[in-house]
């Protein structure tokens, strides 16, 4: 569905099911350069087991209109409009990566109205490598590279997907293609710069659960750490044989760990 969030036209995935503001509210966050297409099992699933299910595709990526938000401030003030817009009072949160730091900004931000939420690939700090960086910023298709070989364990290199015949690296490539110039540039460099995950973690007030994968590159379990100590009431599932992207690389299992917060 589109709807207006901040007078910018916004598209949201519902899972095949329209949107119930009587039913309690799930809302799917993506990651760097990504859209709502990235949670294509996850989102069908919740749809059809009594949420409504809400799959943003964030300002400037997929088919919302632009201009993007450039920090993860930013970002997360935007996801609670969109609450305001739908008439949304309280809402369960998954992110992955950039959109597990959203998640948790959102929770630290607005505590009351946040009932739970899943980290997905999420670690204290998210900075990225200068290569990547600079790669992103000249819009070489270097970055998508990195991106998609950084962001898979190693299994996932030469097949493995759990539908016979779909490569996932080459489907993450199309994906980051479709992103407009300068996306994927402007959402690592806002995750680079955001510092606030451990200080936004002592105000979260619901469940957080995080998901991790075990082969994660981009994201190593260790790097979260900082946040389990801090988040008051905090699960940890680590997911074997799976990188950075494991909505793609496994998941089943991620939306078995899913389960637990939303």
């Amino acid at each position: 569905m589109e709807i207006s969030v901040n007078g910018k036209k916004t598209f949201i995935a519902t899972g095949g099911k329209e949107f119930d503001k009587e039913k309690p509210a799930a809302i799917l966050i993506h990651g760097a350069g990504m859209d709502h297409t990235v949670w294509y099992l996850q989102s069908r699933y919740f749809a059809h087991h009594g949420r409504s299910l809400l799959a943003v595709d964030l300002p400037g990526h997929g088919r919302s209109e632009g201009p993007v938000i450039d920090s993860i401030g930013g970002m997360a003030d935007w996801v609670i409009a969109l609450m305001d817009e739908l008439g949304v009072e309280k809402a369960a949160l998954a992110g992955h990566s950039m959109g597990a730091l959203i998640s948790l900004e959102t929770a630290s931000r607005a505590p009351e109205r946040i009932t739970g939420i899943g980290l997905l690939g999420v670690a204290a700090l998210m900075k990225g490598h200068p290569e990547l960086i600079g790669a992103a910023e000249r819009n070489d298709h270097l970055a998508f590279d990195l991106v998609n070989s950084w962001g898979h364990g190693k299994p996932s290199h030469i097949g493995g997907h759990q539908q016979p015949g779909l490569w996932m690296m080459g489907g993450v490539n199309r994906l980051l293609e479709r992103s407009g110039p300068g996306v994927l540039h402007n959402d690592l460099v806002a995750c680079d710069r955001y510092e606030g995950a451990v200080e936004a973690a002592k105000k979260v007030g619901c469940k957080a659960t995080l998901i991790l994968g075990k082969l994660d590159m981009m994201a190593p379990p260790r790097n979260a750490r900082d946040l389990q100590e801090n988040l008051s009431d905090c699960e940890t599932i680590l997911i074997e044989a799976c990188g950075h992207t494991m909505m793609v690389e496994k998941p089943q299992e991620t939306l078995d760990a899913m389960k637990r917060v939303l």
